[in-house]
C-alpha cells in the first residue's frame, strides 16, 4: 500500500512539476511576443512582398495603387502618432478607420482600403503606440487593447460628424479586434461607431492562451495553459482578465462582418463563432480554412464579394 502511494505521489509530483516548467515557458513565449522589440525586429528582418495586397506588403498608398493620400497627425495620450487617410475618388460613401494587429502596420489593411476605395469610401489607415510613427509605450510591450484603445479613439475623434454621416465603420484584425472591442466598451465616442468589420479578432486572451497550448502539442494543454496563466502576471503588469471583448461585440447594436479561419494557429475560431452566434444585430460571416489573416490570400474572389455585400448594406 505504501508502495502505490509513494507511486502516486511521485506521479502527481512529476505532473505538477511537468506543468509548472511547459506553463513558465509558454508565458515566457506569450509576454516575449507581447514585447515590442524581438516580433517586430523579425519581421523586419523578412523580406517584404512586392503584392500590395500580400500580407506584410511595405509602402504608402501611392506607391501601393497609385491612390493619393495624406499624412495625419493623431493626437493620442501618448503623443502625435501617424496616419494615412485615403479619400474617396468621388462623392463619399462612407469613412472607415483600419486598426492592425501585434506588430503589424497600416499596409496590413491594404486588402479592405482595395475594397472600400471601390466601394467609395474614404479611409484612415491609423498607428498606435509601439508602431515606427507613434510613440512607444512606457511599458514597452503589447497591452491586447487594454492600453491601445485611446489611440483608436484620437481616430475617430479626428474623423469628425459630418451632415448627414451614417457613422463610421471600424475595419480591425488579430489584436486590432481587441483594441476595437475595448475602445467599444469604454470609449464615450462608441456611439460614433455603426459598423465593424472584423478578421480573425482576438476576441480573448484567455482563449488565446488555452490555443497556443494545444497548438504546442505538448501533454495536458489545459493543465500547461493554466499554469501560464498564473505566471503572465508575473511576466507582465497588465490585468489580462480583463481582455476579453465578445461581450462588446454582442451587445453592438450595428452590422458586423467577421472573417475567420478554421486553421489560424493564434487565434482560435471558436471565440469568433459564438460571437457570431449569440448576435441579433445583423452579421456577415466568411468562414475559411485558411491560417491567421489568411482568408483573404485563400480566396480573394469569395472575400471581396462577401465584403462588398456587407458595404452594400451599409450605403443608401
Amino acid at each position: 500500500m505504501r508502495i502505490v502511494v509513494f507511486l502516486v505521489s511521485l506521479f502527481a509530483l512529476a505532473v505538477v512539476g511537468y506543468a509548472g516548467i511547459s506553463g513558465y515557458f509558454l508565458a515566457h513565449g506569450v509576454a516575449g511576443m507581447l514585447m515590442t522589440g524581438p516580433l517586430s525586429a523579425a519581421l523586419a528582418t523578412a523580406e517584404p512582398p512586392t503584392d500590395p495586397l500580400a500580407l506584410g506588403y511595405r509602402g504608402d498608398p501611392m506607391k501601393a495603387f497609385s491612390l493619393p493620400f495624406q499624412t495625419v497627425a493623431l493626437e493620442t495620450p501618448l503623443g502625435a502618432a501617424k496616419a494615412w487617410l485615403v479619400p474617396a475618388a468621388g462623392p463619399e460613401a462612407g469613412r472607415a478607420i483600419y486598426v492592425h494587429g501585434i506588430a503589424g502596420a497600416r499596409e496590413d489593411g491594404y486588402r479592405a482600403l482595395s475594397i472600400l476605395h471601390e466601394a467609395g469610401w474614404s479611409v484612415l489607415l491609423i498607428s498606435y503606440r509601439n508602431d515606427p510613427d507613434a510613440p512607444a509605450a512606457p511599458e514597452g510591450s503589447y497591452g491586447f487593447g487594454l492600453t491601445e484603445w485611446p489611440d483608436l479613439e484620437a481616430a475617430v475623434a479626428n474623423m469628425a460628424p459630418t451632415d448627414n454621416d451614417p457613422g463610421l465603420l471600424v475595419v480591425a484584425e488579430s489584436m486590432g479586434g481587441a483594441i476595437l472591442g475595448q475602445f467599444l466598451a469604454q470609449s464615450p465616442l462608441a456611439i460614433r461607431v455603426k459598423a465593424v468589420a472584423l478578421d480573425s479578432p482576438a476576441l480573448s486572451f484567455d482563449a488565446v492562451i488555452d490555443h497556443l497550448a494545444t497548438q504546442s502539442g505538448k501533454p495536458l494543454p489545459a493543465v500547461v495553459a493554466w499554469t501560464a496563466k498564473q505566471v503572465l502576471p508575473i511576466e507582465t503588469s497588465l490585468p489580462f482578465a480583463r481582455a476579453e471583448v465578445s461581450v462588446p461585440y454582442q451587445a453592438f447594436a450595428g452590422p458586423l462582418f467577421l472573417a475567420h479561419g478554421s486553421a489560424d494557429r493564434i487565434v482560435p475560431i471558436g471565440p469568433s463563432q459564438a460571437l457570431a452566434a449569440a448576435r441579433s444585430a445583423p452579421t456577415v460571416t466568411l468562414w475559411t480554412t485558411a491560417d491567421h489573416l489568411g482568408s483573404y490570400a485563400a480566396d480573394p474572389a469569395a472575400y471581396r464579394a462577401a465584403f462588398t455585400d456587407f458595404l452594400s448594406r451599409l450605403t443608401p
